[in-house]
Order: C-alpha cells, then sequence, then structure tokens
C-alpha cells in the first residue's frame, strides 16, 4: 500500500502541467476531465485576466488557449503569456485557420494551432506530440555556415548572435542542419521530432518552419530553408 502511495506521488509530481484557457463551459470541462485522465496536471480558466494570473503562479509546461474570449483577445493574451515567458508553449484553439490568422498567431508567440471543431483524440496526440523532447544526439554541437547549433545546451547562434527559439522550433532546426543540403521529407520530420504515431493535419510542420524563416532570414535574402513541394524541406548549405 505505501508503495503504490508513493509511486502515485511521483507521477503527480512530474506530470506536465497544462493551463486550458476557453470560455466555452462544454469544452473547457471536457478538455480538463480528458487531460486530468491522462495523466497531465490540468488547470481550467476562462478569462484571458485569469489566464495572466495563471500563468504566473503555477508555470504551466504548455496553455491551450481559445482565441475567442471574452475580456482580452486570445492574441493578446498569448504576447502577454510569450512576454512573461518565452518557454511556454502555446497551442491556440480556433475557428480561423486563414493564413493571416496563422502569421498574427506566430507574432504573438503560438507554437501550433488547432481548429475547431476538434477531435479530442487528435488534440490529446499533438499535445502528447508538442511535449515529447528529441534525445540530444552524441555530438554536442553542428554548423552550418554562421548558423551554429549546441545541442546538449539547446541553443542557437547565428551571425554570433543567440536565437530565442521555442522548443519544436530547435528540435526541427537541429533535425534539418544534421542533413543539412539534403531533402528530408514530410514523413521524417513528423516522425523525428513530433511523433511516429502521427495522424491527421501536418500544418503544424508548415507552422514551425515559417516560425523559424521568420528568425532565421534576413529581409530579401534567399531563405535558408527550402521548401520542395510533394516532398519535404532542405536547410541549404551556404
Amino acid at each position: 500500500m505505501a508503495h503504490g502511495a508513493h509511486s502515485r506521488t511521483v507521477e503527480r509530481v512530474t506530470a506536465e502541467r497544462i493551463l486550458i484557457v476557453e470560455d466555452d463551459e462544454r469544452i473547457g470541462s471536457t478538455l480538463l476531465r480528458a487531460l486530468e485522465g491522462s495523466g497531465y496536471q490540468a488547470c481550467w480558466v476562462q478569462t484571458g485576466r485569469d489566464a495572466t494570473a495563471a500563468v504566473s503562479a503555477q508555470r504551466p509546461d504548455l496553455v491551450l488557449l481559445d482565441l475567442g474570449l471574452p475580456d482580452i483577445d486570445g492574441l493578446e493574451v498569448c504576447r502577454l503569456i510569450h512576454a512573461a515567458d518565452a518557454t511556454i508553449d502555446v497551442v491556440m484553439l480556433t475557428a480561423r485557420d486563414e493564413e493571416l490568422d496563422v502569421v498574427v498567431g506566430l507574432d504573438a508567440g503560438a507554437i501550433d494551432y488547432v481548429t475547431k471543431p476538434f477531435k479530442l483524440a487528435e488534440l490529446l496526440a499533438r499535445i502528447r506530440a508538442q511535449l515529447r523532447r528529441v534525445e540530444p544526439k552524441a555530438e554536442s554541437r553542428c554548423a552550418a555556415g554562421d548558423l551554429v547549433i549546441d545541442i546538449n545546451a539547446r541553443r542557437v547562434w547565428l551571425a554570433d548572435r543567440e536565437l530565442t527559439v521555442r522548443a519544436k522550433e530547435f528540435d526541427l532546426l537541429a533535425r534539418l542542419v544534421a542533413d543539412a543540403g539534403a531533402a528530408v521529407s514530410r514523413e521524417t520530420l513528423m516522425s523525428d521530432v513530433w511523433d511516429e504515431h502521427w495522424f491527421g493535419s501536418t500544418k503544424t510542420l508548415d507552422f514551425h518552419i515559417a516560425a523559424l524563416r521568420r528568425k532565421l532570414d534576413t529581409v530579401g535574402a534567399i531563405s535558408r530553408i527550402t521548401t520542395l513541394r510533394g516532398v519535404g524541406y532542405r536547410f541549404e548549405l551556404p
């Protein structure tokens, strides 16, 4: 009995913390039950103000953020969260998936977005994939021209300037640079960076590629990451 109690305590201590920001009672309560049932420490708030307060108090590992909040626009809440702690992953829940909204979401600091209505099983799979961390390789550093990546420290420098990149952005960039100059398929990137059992849309990959380009590329310059339509992406050697 004592051993079982100890095991449950360890699980609670190590479980990832997820903050749900959703004003819809049905969606919010469903997500709360589903996340707690999946072993996460979940908290649900219904306003932007409560969300920023909860982020400061709890420092969650991931925030599920509805854009249509009653008090503060969800994009502004995302900016406030990102300004408070740039390491917190924010996944937007939105009925809007147009290109403009994706770009605005990136600017606000989101790492991914899920369009409503969504299937709960797919959302849970995407949460697991976002929280999954790629194990460091044996080599401690890799480079492509003036871009240097410290794998173990999870740091990136561009022309001696350190970049701020999110967890999945780092994993994706490291994976592309590891095969710099070669094509890497969408399937390989999704499997290696997210989850080998990923299902549903792979728009999240395009979302992160767009985020990396905005951080790596200078205005008017040829992009360091080339899209290979129908195949995947290639990180260009200088």
